[in-house]
């Protein structure tokens, strides 16, 4: 039998196994990022032994100044002030600046109001928009205490969140500690449920980097600690100021890790087109941030490890995909990838089928809803790129509709 490759030219069998090696790095890198990057971290974290130097509840707690870029957020603002208010960290030890970006709602008498009788809180009014980067920058400079926490207004403490923050700050290598952000709120006929697991694989995957080798890759900006000493200010119209100030720190030498005892709490959010937007204007940002810190990855350490990982991977995700979907396209004569070709179509399909069973049939289907959000995370993430090839001009935000 005369093989079938004797009558295919030999540049055809070169761009075939091109495409085949194109396919397998791009289907790899996805793969290795979200499953094979978070179980090797699992696998290392079995042998580690968390930081033992910090600071017990008897001891003298460093003070902390706790601040709130904030606009239009009167439906939480007075329950944001009161959960920290009411927590057990001594009370002569914590102060709340609430930076106002030029609110239009009653905000400013909720602040001014709690303010009036309790002088550990203060009230910052910004005349015009500004932004949450020009905000915090600003409530920095007016912070008198050597321990940040950056906060956002919807983000609810517990009694010990402050707390289990900041005693790390003992251990003088320790820079930036990171929350257990805990979703409320969740709900079956919407999107909160799998934001909800992404979330908490993102915090699983986050503590075991800071755990290992104090690297971790970015805090949930609803909050976060961090030394005074080691802050950055963020540059202007920049949208995502938390991955910035990270690795800020990992750059001077400083270790970033997450507490997962420092829970905190906040409602998410539920209507796919208002998250699809905030994921975009995430995106963007987080492309700022790849852009910017490129440079890191020419150092051979962890922490170009983790960012490689964990980070540029992920926001190359899309274009990953659209290649080894290509490729299976380009080698639909095969079965393999004929069948994968198949797969990956009703893959990509999923939050247009996810949208008509709910939308018309009133058919919500949990399974589906998982691949339909890693599909539109990358989509936004797609969209995002594009928004910070064309220029982002402010940093100016609205913020995500409270109590959906």
């Amino acid at each position: 039998m005369v093989s079938y490759l004797t009558f295919v030219p030999s540049d055809r069998i070169y761009d075939m196994q091109l495409i085949k090696l194109i396919f397998w790095i791009s289907f790899f890198a996805v793969l290795y990022s979200y499953i094979i990057y978070p179980l090797f971290l699992k696998l290392l974290s079995l042998f580690k032994k968390p930081n033992s130097i910090i600071y017990l509840p008897s001891e003298d707690l460093p003070k902390v100044s706790i601040l709130i870029a904030a606009f239009n957020e009167e439906k939480v603002i007075r329950e944001k002030i009161e959960s920290v208010l009411k927590s057990n960290y001594p009370a002569s030890s914590i102060e709340i600046i609430v930076g106002s970006d030029s609110s239009t709602d009653l905000t400013n008498s909720i602040v001014e109001a709690i303010a009036a009788v309790d002088s550990r809180v203060s009230l910052v009014e910004f005349n015009q928009r500004s932004g949450k980067v020009t905000i915090i920058n600003a409530l920095v400079k007016l912070a008198i205490n050597p321990v940040l926490i950056l906060t956002d207004a919807n983000v609810i403490f517990s009694k010990i969140t402050i707390y289990e923050l900041v005693k790390h700050f003992k251990n003088d290598s320790i820079a930036l500690v990171d929350s257990n952000m805990v979703n409320t709120g969740i709900k079956k006929d919407g999107i909160s449920l799998q934001e909800k697991s992404y979330i908490s694989a993102e915090v699983y995957i986050k503590h075991y980097e800071g755990l290992l080798w104090g690297t971790m890759m970015g805090p949930f900006g609803g909050c976060f600690a961090l030394r005074k000493s080691s802050y950055s200010p963020v540059p202007a119209h920049f949208l995502v100021d938390d991955f910035y100030l990270n690795m800020k720190v990992l750059q001077s030498g400083g270790k970033c890790i997450n507490e997962l005892n420092a829970r905190v709490y906040e409602d998410v959010s539920n209507e796919a087109a208002i998250e699809f937007n905030r994921k975009i204007r995430i995106a963007a940002g987080s492309f700022q941030n790849l852009f910017l810190f490129l440079p890191s990855l020419l150092r051979i350490n962890t922490i170009s490890f983790c960012f490689f990982s964990h980070k540029v991977l992920r926001w190359k995700g899309p274009f990953f995909i659209l290649f080894f979907y290509t490729c299976s396209i380009l080698l639909y004569d095969q079965l393999f990838f004929r069948y994968f070709c198949w797969l990956t179509t009703f893959i990509i399909c999923t939050p247009l089928i996810d949208y008509l069973l709910h939308r018309v049939l009133r058919i919500n289907l949990l399974l589906l809803r998982f691949p339909a959000h890693f599909i539109t995370t990358n989509m936004a993430l797609l969209f995002g790129f594009f928004r910070y090839i064309i220029g982002i001009q402010s940093g100016i935000w609205q913020p995500t509709k409270r109590h959906q």
